[in-house]
């Protein structure tokens, strides 16, 4: 039984890798096969995934940004480290959770969508329809939402980041010992192009592997409509263990020294 499971959990893996390499590979050199279609089918995702997003994206990271700073701003000045304040948002908002809430709540919001749309159709014999067609369905439905996955997450990402420092300071920060600019020098100081470059790297392939995964799940619904909630479950479930591995493998190759 347990070499049956890891049998079928490498198989799973092989898929998603195979359907994120096939998009990958279609976007950068096949992406004019049918590119009028293929573009709307993106830009709607797009619109879905990250523009549809940004209010809730907002609120989350207005208040998450109001929650840390001012446990910062309570602690940090009264022992003398006001100069670590900057520092600390760096290491905990750009590194790690600016990538991972953002990514939490695509899969939350766009992910369960992705695969039951996909499982839908599947039952419905539309992706059948679209072969018969002469239509490849991976890249005229797979494809886009993959990428389009990847783009919203990484707009999503920069966004939440700049809202949670900024914004966090403009509702906790004033009335408190520490001033603004003296807040975003300190902030500055210890944000360099690395950790910038490594949170947007983290919600790029954070963004390829929930489109993926989320696509993965949804063809595997077979005849039954009872499988829809079944596989949109465990496209979360997988997504959200998978972008923690990630996370980790990204932050040990370029922060372990």
């Amino acid at each position: 039984r347990l070499g049956r499971i890891v049998l079928d959990r490498l198989s799973a893996l092989k898929s998603i890798w195979k359907i994120l390499a096939f998009s990958l590979s279609s976007f950068f050199f096949s992406f004019n096969l049918g590119r009028r279609a293929t573009v709307k089918v993106l830009f709607k995702q797009v619109y879905f995934t990250g523009f549809q997003a940004v209010p809730i994206i907002s609120r989350i990271a207005l208040f998450l940004g109001l929650i840390i700073i001012t446990q910062l701003l309570n602690i940090l000045p009264g022992l003398g480290g006001e100069g670590l304040v900057g520092g600390v948002l760096v290491w905990v908002v750009i590194r790690e959770v600016g990538p991972l809430f953002a990514a939490v709540i695509v899969i939350a919001r766009s992910g369960t969508a992705m695969a039951s749309e996909l499982g839908t159709m599947k039952i419905a014999n539309q992706l059948s329809t679209l072969e018969i067609m002469g239509i490849d369905p991976k890249h005229y439905l797979v494809m886009p939402r993959v990428i389009g996955t990847a783009i919203s997450l990484f707009v999503l990402t920069f966004l939440f980041n700049v809202i949670t420092i900024l914004g966090g300071y403009l509702l906790a920060g004033f009335g408190k010992s520490m001033t603004f600019s003296v807040y975003i020098s300190s902030v500055l100081a210890a944000m360099g192009l690395m950790e910038v470059g490594v949170s947007l790297l983290k919600s790029l392939v954070f963004g390829l592997i929930i489109g993926a995964v989320c696509c993965y799940n949804g063809l595997m619904v077979g005849k039954s409509i009872t499988q829809i909630p079944q596989q949109t479950t465990k496209s979360v479930i997988s997504s959200i263990s998978s972008i923690f591995i990630a996370d980790a493998i990204i932050t040990f190759i370029f922060f372990m020294r």
